[in-house]
């Protein structure tokens, strides 16, 4: 039997990696694909969005913010989707996240900046509630989330279309993926967006 990675004693070594997560959430969809693709155990800790959970005082005490995912691993209590992929890639480097060529992973870094910056937060839960909805109208919820995806996926066809294999940058999952994956579920899933070409 193959011996056990650095990173994998490490883990065996330290507490058990605990998730703070939403199933609805694409930013804890991603880390939740990150964590399995590296093959780490984790505990699962549903927090109900919908039921106001994220402004429990005992989640902010986790992440003043309140947004989830949130990752603990011993004594470390990281927030931020983007954050807990790095620490888990820099502490656990079995199935690396990024590739080892400079420009791919500049390509990947790219890819996730265009999903976790300029796609999702513009239409996460707290944004459509409190002012799309209540400010513009109900009627215009979809229309702006479609076309914030429309422009995100836009660009990142164009930024991936040399760099393309099985996957996003290549023939093996990287970063890009991970945050593509939910991303695409979500926007043909909750937004009506057929995944083609033209419809972009």
């Amino acid at each position: 039997m193959a011996s056990a990675s650095v990173g994998e004693e490490e883990h065996n070594n330290n507490n058990k990696l605990i998730l703070y997560s939403y199933w609805r959430s694409s930013c804890s969809f991603r880390l939740r694909i990150a964590l399995n693709v590296k093959g780490l155990k984790y505990e699962y800790r549903a927090v109900n969005l919908l039921k106001g959970e994220q402004t429990h005082p005992e989640f902010l005490q986790l992440n003043p913010i309140g947004f989830v995912p949130v990752l603990v691993d011993g004594p470390a209590v990281i927030f931020d989707s983007f954050a807990i992929i790095m620490f888990l890639e820099d502490k656990y480097p079995q199935h690396p996240l990024l590739p080892t060529d400079i420009h791919k992973r500049a390509i990947n870094f790219q890819a996730a900046s265009i999903v976790s910056s300029s796609i999702q937060p513009l239409h996460n839960l707290n944004l459509l509630q409190k002012y799309i909805e209540e400010k513009v109208g109900p009627d215009e919820k979809l229309p702006w989330v479609q076309g914030v995806i429309r422009k995100g996926f836009t660009a990142l066809e164009k930024l991936l279309k040399e760099h393309s294999g099985r996957y996003a940058t290549g023939d093996e999952i990287f970063m890009a993926d991970i945050f593509l994956a939910p991303q695409l579920h979500s926007a043909y899933k909750r937004f009506n967006i057929p995944m083609n070409c033209t419809s972009f």
